[in-house]
């Protein structure tokens, strides 16, 4: 597995500490590799898309062009 070295904030190593001595962790390096994991996995599925917005949707006329209505 690759190594990486980073630095941070002293509050988030905090933070890491507490969640190692609090058992959520086995130790720092498995609690900064979940965390990590987890952070990506939500960037990846809330974060910036390549395009901005979905195609078929328009914002400015409501649906299909109607302002109040569904269209079926």
């Amino acid at each position: 597995m690759p190594k990486v070295e980073i630095n941070i904030p002293e509050h988030l190593e905090m933070q890491i500490a507490q969640l190692v001595e609090q058992g959520e962790f086995l130790n720092r390096e498995e609690a900064i590799e979940d965390l990590l994991a987890t952070g990506l996995k939500a960037y990846k599925t809330s974060g910036p898309t390549d395009e901005d917005e979905e195609p078929g949707f328009e914002e400015e006329d409501g649906m299909m062009g109607h302002d109040d209505e569904y269209v079926f």
